[in-house]
């Protein structure tokens, strides 16, 4: 009876572990599909720090003057690149700017990360 005890336990185990696996990869695929971009409603201050902020850690060259995504040279068209920047390098969409969007905001040649 242990024995079979044991074996329905680390049988149960696997199965645990194994949908673990899948929800954490199907996250990962799901932020994948999704993009964060800035509300319209954001204050221009906020959407600049962002901005600021984002560019002094990842790399923002397109757009940066002569950059894929520069045109519409916009505050709200580069925050939104920023914003889904940051949150494809870190997992995280800043709500207090930013809301995710399951539409692709890519244009022309510029391609969001």
């Amino acid at each position: 009876m242990a024995k079979r005890c044991i074996s329905l336990f680390l049988v149960s185990f696997f199965f645990f572990f194994a949908s673990c696996l899948g929800v954490s990869e199907w996250a990962n695929q799901k932020q994948g599909n999704t993009w964060c971009v800035a509300i319209v409603s954001a204050p221009p201050d906020k959407l600049q720090g962002f901005i600021d902020s984002t560019c002094s850690q990842l790399d923002c060259s397109p757009i940066r003057p002569g950059g894929a995504c520069f045109e519409p040279n916009t505050l709200r068209n580069h925050a939104s690149y920023a914003l889904d920047l940051f949150y494809k390098a870190k997992g995280i969409c800043n709500s207090e700017i930013g809301t995710p969007a399951v539409s692709d905001p890519s244009f022309g040649n510029c391609h969001y990360p």
